[in-house]
């Protein structure tokens, strides 16, 4: 079974997608580009989120374990200003992600600190956090190249542990699935498979054998690169572009499920 990626490889990640986020924005034709995956947002807006996210999480982190978010960190999200010209808006960019990263060195991956996702699969830490932000850099830098006009395919080894991410953070929950219960299996053309079971006890998920192999079949599955699989999960792909098996009606209502607890 293949190992999570280490906290130093997470930390690099951010970094390296935290660039070619900025590299999007130094290309674009125009700060007031439309992002298509963004509905009514502009590459300035994305670029406030992403670096108010960096800030945000920074603040975070460097508060440690909490039960609600760190005032300063909620005053900082609500007073966000940002520089209007693209070599400093580039600049603050960079500084935002600086600050995040330093955050994350000083904590190490085993501090607690609050997230929104106490009920889910994924532990309220340091090292949780980068592994998500990872994700939240990756998925905005596509919607930054997209705006661009030229999209990149997500990097093999970030978009593996994405899928994963993604289904234990945002899928898991204690709250009972209202339908009956059933499975959902995700499967990566590189040769790595999930399986998120949904019934009364809520929704988990664990890895499984390459495409599945040995077991009774999902109700639905989704097969593709894993960097499609993440970019469908994070509603970037639609499913008619994507390889899908069972009942795909099934897949529509998991996206639209809102459990109760999170």
């Amino acid at each position: 079974m293949e190992k999570n990626l280490e906290f130093s490889d997470l930390l690099g990640l951010i970094d390296e997608r935290s660039t070619a986020f900025r590299a999007a924005v130094v290309a674009a034709p125009s700060l007031d580009a439309e992002v298509p995956s963004c509905p009514g947002w502009t590459l300035l807006d994305l670029v406030k989120h992403l670096g108010g996210g960096d800030r945000f999480w920074a603040a975070i982190v460097g508060a440690g374990p909490a039960e609600a978010p760190p005032a300063e960190a909620v005053a900082l999200r609500a007073n966000l200003e940002v520089p209007q010209g693209r070599e400093e808006l580039v600049a603050w960019l960079a500084a935002s992600t600086e600050l995040l990263l330093s955050a994350l060195r000083e904590a190490g991956p085993e501090r607690g600190c609050w997230t929104w996702w106490p009920a889910s699969q994924s532990p309220q830490t340091s090292g949780a956090v980068a592994r998500h932000r990872v994700q939240e850099t990756a998925v905005h830098t596509y919607d930054a190249q997209l705006a661009g006009g030229a999209t990149e395919p997500l990097p093999a080894e970030l978009a593996l542990d994405g899928v994963e991410e993604f289904l234990l953070t945002v899928c898991g929950t204690p709250s009972a699935w209202p339908h009956e219960p059933t499975a959902f299996d995700f499967h990566a053309t590189e040769g790595r498979s999930w399986r998120l079971t949904v019934d009364g006890e809520g929704a988990r998920t664990a890895r499984i054998p390459a495409g599945g192999e040995g077991l009774d079949a999902a109700g639905a599955s989704v097969r593709g690169t894993a960097g499609e699989v993440v970019l469908y999960l994070y509603d970037r792909l639609k499913a008619d572009s994507m390889g899908i098996d069972g009942d795909a009606g099934l897949l529509d209502l998991l996206r639209a499920w809102e459990p109760e607890e999170k």
